[in-house]
């Protein structure tokens, strides 16, 4: 697995009344959320990233916005229920 260190002033810890601790966690869930959204990076492994279960990823996603459905028309939605 690889790591990656962001370097964050304390004075933004300070000033945004974070731990180092919930800021680690913020940066790990915008990262997964990133990658989700913008790379296409499967629920999974994003959810692995934000360092959450599938479940509470999805929420997460959901609290920003983000739907995990992404169907260009209806024949697409009715093939994956048909699959399912």
């Amino acid at each position: 697995m690889y790591h990656v260190s962001v370097a964050i002033p304390d004075e933004v810890l300070y000033d945004a009344h974070l731990s180092k601790k919930k800021s680690e966690e913020y940066v790990r869930q915008a990262a997964a959320v990133f990658y989700y959204t913008k790379l296409g990076i499967s629920l999974g492994y994003c959810a692995d990233i934000a360092n959450m279960s599938k479940a509470e990823f999805i929420r997460l996603l959901s609290a920003s916005g983000v739907s995990i459905f992404n169907y260009e028309d209806e024949n697409e939605l009715n093939e994956d229920v048909e699959n399912a």
